[in-house]
């Protein structure tokens, strides 16, 4: 059984899109999807640095576009099952046929520029925990002040909150904790901090019209699948003033006897989470268009 997964914030590179709009038909779609949003996603996936692509309202919409752009390169795909990391849930539901893409792109651009304006009413950020235990990590996390944003498991939780608090934690670091890495995000996502953007989405979320999953939908908000198109909708809402539980994803990955995982561009992250947490099950990230025959070879073995 294969699963489908797409990355969240922080996965994007400069000129990560490059090489895939040298495929067939990519650059044009691109080109559509950009006039739908107002966003020039060529220019800012291929000659945009760092510091452009980290603006929440410029990424999420250009992970998404990444992330529909290489699964379709890779032809017609049957996953048992789908599921995304943070702004890489609507890139599931568009797999699911919840949305359409081009209502996907809308969605997300939406929630970008609304996340973005939360992000500046107060200076925070995101930085990952590596090792450690959950028990012992967590009440740390709430002891200074932060949120266990992702919980991602395989010995990893992102912490959000402000840079105060996120420097508090440089300063003391939990029990077992190796490393605390700054990620490459512009706020607090998954926290209070975002109950702005809210209701901003609720209003986006409105003028759709969901359809049910046609393919097993996991969510993030607790590992749980979802089987209307209203959850899922409704879910992807909420998402953003509360906490990623991947960890309960891939639980629940291995209770629907996945084999096999293939992360959408610009994949690595899942991938890497998924060797540790999830021993025996094949994994492939799609980070250029180098890596489709491997995926599809590793896909007709495995999909059902």
């Amino acid at each position: 059984m294969l699963v489908l997964v797409a990355p969240g914030q922080g996965a994007q590179t400069p000129g990560f899109l490059t090489p895939w709009l040298e495929l067939p038909g990519a650059a044009d779609r691109l080109g559509t999807w950009s006039d739908a949003i107002g966003l020039d996603l060529a220019h800012y996936g291929t000659q945009a640095d760092a510091d452009a692509i980290r603006d929440t309202a410029v990424a999420q919409p250009l992970l998404v576009a990444a992330g529909l752009l290489s699964a379709s390169a890779l032809g017609e795909v049957a996953p048992g099952a789908v599921a995304g990391h943070s702004v890489g849930e609507i890139t599931a539901a568009a797999f699911a046929g919840v949305l359409d893409d081009t209502a996907a792109l809308e969605l997300v651009r939406k929630r970008g520029l609304a996340m973005a304006e939360a992000a500046a009413i107060t200076q925070t950020g995101m930085s990952a925990l590596l090792g450690g235990d959950p028990e012992a990590t967590i009440p740390h996390l709430e002891k200074l002040g932060l949120t266990p944003a992702n919980v991602n498991g395989a010995g990893q939780i992102v912490a959000a909150g402000t840079m105060e608090e996120l420097a508090a934690l440089e300063a003391d670091k939990p029990e077992g904790v190796r490393r605390v890495v700054a990620l490459k995000v512009a706020g607090a996502f998954h926290t209070h901090h975002m109950a702005p953007a809210v209701a901003s989405l609720e209003q986006a979320a409105a003028e759709l019209a969901p359809a049910d999953p046609k393919i097993t939908y996991v969510s993030n908000k607790d590992g749980q699948t979802v089987a209307t198109g209203a959850e899922v909708l409704s879910r992807l809402v909420g998402q953003v003033a509360n906490p990623v539980r991947w960890d309960l994803c891939m639980e629940t990955f291995k209770e629907l006897g996945v084999t096999a995982l293939v992360e959408v561009c610009p994949g690595g992250t899942l991938t890497g989470l998924a060797k540790r947490a999830l021993p025996g099950v094949q994994t492939l990230a799609l980070k250029t268009p180098d890596d489709l025959d491997s995926a599809r070879e590793l896909i007709a073995e495995h999909a059902g």
